[in-house]
């Protein structure tokens, strides 16, 4: 049974409800985002907790995506169709990552035994490199620990590849928020939530992209307005997605709901990649901590089942 209605065919009302959760939406995202990337200037957060809240973002994504998302899609689109789209959605996120090295979201500030605040993804080089220059000199117990020094550099440019594939995924993202939004247009509940997984799913996740890209740039020594500057850019690429995808929408005289469903199937495809890529290393090389990973992705699926099925 169709679930799609085009904005012409919707009462003023529905459409106003529509316009008003969006941009709630997005200010919502945009400030969750914000906060996200000023992370490391205003707590430390724990490698444990950190991965526990990656564990919980991506089983909501992973439910996003099977529960609602994809659902959507096939409602419009013959399943093969949608089911390629997916596909596609996984491939481009894969060469995103491939490409850009998106989803690190380990960096966090730690201060190094000099005091020099390094990013966490190079934690291990730097230490790989300090036991083998202590190696090195182990044949030598006199020498003067004092006159080490160790020159941590990371490159000033290493964020841009990051933030550059953050960009596009988060552009997808908004692609993915205005499509549901326009899709759950017409649902039958009384003030129904357009789109409120989606949103959820991307509210959550923007302020660990923000935080990897900020946390970059901190450990290669870039100045506060220079993080913030770009914080904000990033921040507002996830409500350009969505208004962007919405203004073409409109002014497309051809079959709109299909347009949307596959937006939502491609997007489907991206939340699923997203998922299993932060996912799946984690619980491999957290294996310690399996059962609060566990238990956070579990409730993270369980929350997406229950948004979708609340709104049918």
């Amino acid at each position: 049974m169709p679930i799609f209605a085009a904005a012409e065919d919707l009462p003023a009302a529905e459409t106003g409800w529509q316009l008003t959760l969006l941009a709630i939406y997005c200010v919502l995202i945009v400030t969750g985002s914000l906060v996200g990337g000023w992370l490391p200037t205003i707590v430390r957060l724990t490698h444990t907790r950190m991965q526990v809240m990656i564990s919980f973002v991506g089983g909501l994504m992973l439910g996003i995506g099977f529960f609602h998302l994809l659902p959507h899609a096939i409602n419009q689109l013959r399943v093969e169709n949608a089911m390629t789209l997916a596909v596609f959605g996984i491939l481009t996120m894969f060469f995103l990552i491939r490409a850009f090295h998106v989803h690190h979201h380990g960096p966090l500030e730690l201060p190094d035994a000099s005091g020099t605040v390094v990013a966490d993804s190079y934690r291990h080089q730097l230490q790989t490199v300090e036991e083998h220059e202590h190696a090195t000199h182990s044949h030598d117990h006199d020498h003067d620990h004092s006159g080490h020094h160790h020159h941590h550099e990371v490159n000033r440019l290493s964020w841009m590849g990051i933030a550059s594939g953050l960009a596009l995924h988060t552009l997808i993202d908004g692609i993915a928020l205005g499509a549901s939004v326009r899709a759950d247009v017409g649902n039958p509940v009384i003030l129904s939530l357009f789109g409120f997984g989606t949103f959820l799913a991307v509210a959550l996740h923007k302020p660990l992209d923000a935080l990897a890209i900020t946390s970059l740039m901190t450990a290669a020594g870039w100045s506060s307005s220079s993080r913030n500057l770009v914080n904000v850019a990033f921040a507002v690429m996830c409500p350009l997605g969505a208004v962007l995808f919405l203004i073409g929408l409109d002014s497309f005289n051809g079959p709109q709901q299909e347009i949307v469903a596959s937006a939502m199937a491609f997007a489907a495809g991206v939340f699923i990649c997203i998922s299993l890529g932060d996912l799946l290393p984690e619980m491999e090389f957290h294996s310690h901590n399996r059962i609060p990973l566990t238990i956070a992705l579990l409730t993270g699926i369980a929350i997406s089942w229950l948004i979708t099925l609340a709104a049918h």
